[in-house]
């Protein structure tokens, strides 16, 4: 409910997007039930009337974000032929980072109790980092079809090579740290030196 007592629809994405615009403004140390609530222009209680605790609103909110970035890479194998081969990788990878990415890779790290429940959901098949790496692995393999990826590249390894540096990026990366999509953007360039945008002859 609103403070108003009008009913609000799609509370859990109305907070979530509340506490990504807390973190990109406060960092990890400003995010509270209180902070997130009057970022969503909601009654204070609200918060605890759908999640058990802190911890459970920002497991909930990595594990949201992540279904997500899943989602969106899940379309990745069709649009092979499409646009270019780095673009297109250049793309995915850099939707890993996100631009609060740091921030809640932070917060999550800072409490442990939340990064126990995101590790519990993601092994009970929650998607996570496996289903992105899946996607883009399936997608290099079929533009390798089409001729724009060399047929000795190892598919899975580059997809791996990708995800892994992500996750890297974002558990070393900080809110007010140097911005590190350059350094992705330079891996998915050294990465697809060898493809060919066209099909092969």
């Amino acid at each position: 409910m609103s403070p108003r007592g009008v009913a609000i629809t799609g509370v859990r994405e109305r907070l979530f997007e509340a506490a990504e615009r807390v973190l990109s403004r406060e960092g990890p140390g400003g995010l509270t039930s209180r902070a997130v609530t009057s970022e969503a222009g909601c009654a204070k209680g609200l918060l605890h009337n759908h999640f058990e605790d802190l911890d459970d609103f920002v497991a909930q909110l990595v594990l949201h974000r992540f279904r997500q970035l899943a989602e969106g890479a899940a379309t990745l194998p069709a649009r092979a032929g499409e646009r270019t081969v780095a673009e297109n990788l250049t793309d995915a990878a850099l939707a890993l980072l996100g631009s609060s990415g740091p921030a809640i890779t932070a917060l999550a790290l800072a409490r442990p109790t939340a990064t126990a429940r995101i590790r519990g959901a993601w092994q009970q098949g929650a998607p996570g980092l496996n289903a992105i790496e899946t996607s883009i692995a399936a997608y290099l393999q079929a533009e390798q079809r089409l001729g724009r990826v060399p047929g000795s590249e190892d598919c899975a390894a580059l997809a791996l090579a990708v995800v892994a540096t992500a996750h890297h990026l974002l558990m070393t990366a900080w809110p007010d740290g140097p911005d590190p999509r350059e350094r992705l953007r330079h891996l998915v360039t050294s990465l697809t030196t060898r493809t060919d945008d066209g099909p092969t002859p």
